[in-house]
Protein backbone atom coordinates (compact mmCIF):
# COMPACT_ATOMS: atom_id res chain seq x y z
CA UNK A 1 0.00 0.00 0.00
CA UNK A 2 1.91 3.13 -1.06
CA UNK A 3 1.35 6.16 1.72
CA UNK A 4 0.27 9.78 1.18
CA UNK A 5 2.73 12.09 1.14
CA UNK A 6 2.47 14.95 3.85
CA UNK A 7 0.47 17.46 1.75
CA UNK A 8 -2.29 18.88 3.58
CA UNK A 9 -5.96 19.34 2.29
CA UNK A 10 -5.95 23.21 2.37
CA UNK A 11 -3.09 23.08 -0.24
CA UNK A 12 -5.28 22.05 -2.70
CA UNK A 13 -7.18 24.18 -4.78
CA UNK A 14 -9.76 21.91 -5.33
CA UNK A 15 -10.74 22.05 -2.10
CA UNK A 16 -10.58 25.47 -1.89
CA UNK A 17 -12.87 26.11 -4.80
CA UNK A 18 -15.11 23.62 -2.98
CA UNK A 19 -15.35 25.78 0.13
CA UNK A 20 -16.42 28.82 -1.99
CA UNK A 21 -18.58 26.70 -3.53
CA UNK A 22 -20.35 25.72 0.00
CA UNK A 23 -20.29 29.23 0.93
CA UNK A 24 -21.88 30.14 -2.52
CA UNK A 25 -24.54 27.53 -1.68
CA UNK A 26 -25.46 28.40 2.09
CA UNK A 27 -25.61 32.47 0.70
CA UNK A 28 -28.38 31.24 -2.02
CA UNK A 29 -30.26 29.54 0.18
CA UNK A 30 -30.24 32.40 2.90
CA UNK A 31 -33.86 33.47 1.68
CA UNK A 32 -35.68 29.90 1.05
CA UNK A 33 -39.11 29.70 2.48
CA UNK A 34 -38.99 28.69 6.41
CA UNK A 35 -40.95 25.31 5.68
CA UNK A 36 -37.38 24.21 3.44
CA UNK A 37 -35.03 24.96 6.37
CA UNK A 38 -35.22 21.06 7.05
CA UNK A 39 -36.05 19.87 3.37
CA UNK A 40 -34.03 21.07 -0.11
CA UNK A 41 -32.91 24.02 1.76
CA UNK A 42 -31.06 21.99 3.57
CA UNK A 43 -30.29 19.03 1.00
CA UNK A 44 -28.28 21.51 -1.15
CA UNK A 45 -26.45 23.23 1.59
CA UNK A 46 -25.49 19.38 2.91
CA UNK A 47 -24.93 17.78 -0.53
CA UNK A 48 -22.34 21.27 -1.40
CA UNK A 49 -20.31 20.54 1.72
CA UNK A 50 -20.21 17.06 1.38
CA UNK A 51 -17.77 18.16 -2.07
CA UNK A 52 -14.97 19.63 0.49
CA UNK A 53 -15.51 17.39 2.87
CA UNK A 54 -14.83 14.50 1.40
CA UNK A 55 -11.85 16.13 -0.26
CA UNK A 56 -10.34 16.70 2.98
CA UNK A 57 -11.55 13.43 4.52
CA UNK A 58 -10.11 11.42 1.39
CA UNK A 59 -6.63 13.35 1.84
CA UNK A 60 -5.89 12.99 5.29
CA UNK A 61 -6.43 9.03 4.93
CA UNK A 62 -3.05 6.79 4.30
CA UNK A 63 -4.13 5.22 1.04
CA UNK A 64 -4.24 6.44 -2.90
CA UNK A 65 -6.84 4.00 -2.34
CA UNK A 66 -9.13 5.55 0.07
CA UNK A 67 -8.00 9.23 -1.36
CA UNK A 68 -9.80 7.82 -4.94
CA UNK A 69 -13.08 6.68 -2.97
CA UNK A 70 -13.52 9.80 -1.04
CA UNK A 71 -13.41 11.89 -4.42
CA UNK A 72 -15.74 9.75 -6.25
CA UNK A 73 -17.93 10.86 -2.89
CA UNK A 74 -17.06 14.23 -3.96
CA UNK A 75 -18.10 13.94 -7.44
CA UNK A 76 -21.71 11.94 -6.23
CA UNK A 77 -22.40 14.63 -3.93
CA UNK A 78 -21.58 17.06 -7.09
CA UNK A 79 -24.15 15.73 -9.10
CA UNK A 80 -26.66 15.32 -5.96
CA UNK A 81 -25.98 19.14 -5.93
CA UNK A 82 -26.81 20.21 -9.67
CA UNK A 83 -29.55 17.85 -9.48
CA UNK A 84 -31.23 19.63 -6.46
CA UNK A 85 -30.59 23.14 -8.04
CA UNK A 86 -32.69 21.95 -10.84
CA UNK A 87 -35.18 21.29 -8.36
CA UNK A 88 -35.14 24.55 -6.71
CA UNK A 89 -35.67 26.50 -10.15
CA UNK A 90 -38.69 24.22 -10.96
CA UNK A 91 -40.13 24.83 -7.22
CA UNK A 92 -38.71 28.26 -7.93
CA UNK A 93 -36.62 29.00 -4.83
CA UNK A 94 -33.86 30.19 -7.17
CA UNK A 95 -33.83 31.31 -10.26
CA UNK A 96 -32.51 30.17 -13.54
CA UNK A 97 -29.92 32.50 -13.33
CA UNK A 98 -28.78 31.81 -9.62
CA UNK A 99 -28.45 28.09 -10.93
CA UNK A 100 -26.37 29.44 -13.78
CA UNK A 101 -24.15 31.29 -11.09
CA UNK A 102 -23.55 27.83 -9.31
CA UNK A 103 -23.16 25.41 -12.53
CA UNK A 104 -19.77 26.60 -13.98
CA UNK A 105 -18.32 26.34 -10.25
CA UNK A 106 -19.45 22.33 -9.97
CA UNK A 107 -18.04 22.01 -13.52
CA UNK A 108 -14.46 23.00 -12.77
CA UNK A 109 -14.73 21.18 -9.19
CA UNK A 110 -15.73 18.06 -11.38
CA UNK A 111 -13.12 18.25 -13.39
CA UNK A 112 -10.16 19.04 -11.65
CA UNK A 113 -11.34 15.89 -9.51
CA UNK A 114 -11.47 14.17 -12.50
CA UNK A 115 -7.96 15.47 -13.21
CA UNK A 116 -6.85 14.72 -9.63
CA UNK A 117 -8.13 11.14 -9.49
CA UNK A 118 -6.59 10.33 -12.98
CA UNK A 119 -3.32 11.92 -11.44
CA UNK A 120 -3.51 9.15 -8.44
CA UNK A 121 -4.53 6.12 -10.53
CA UNK A 122 -0.94 6.65 -11.87
CA UNK A 123 0.96 6.66 -8.99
Amino acid sequence: MREMKSTSYRDLEVWKRAIRLAKTVYELTEDFPTREIYGLGNQLRRSAVSVAANIAEGQARTSYKEFKYFLGISLGSLAELETLLTIAVETRYISEDCRKEVIPMTDEITRMLKGLLKHIRRL
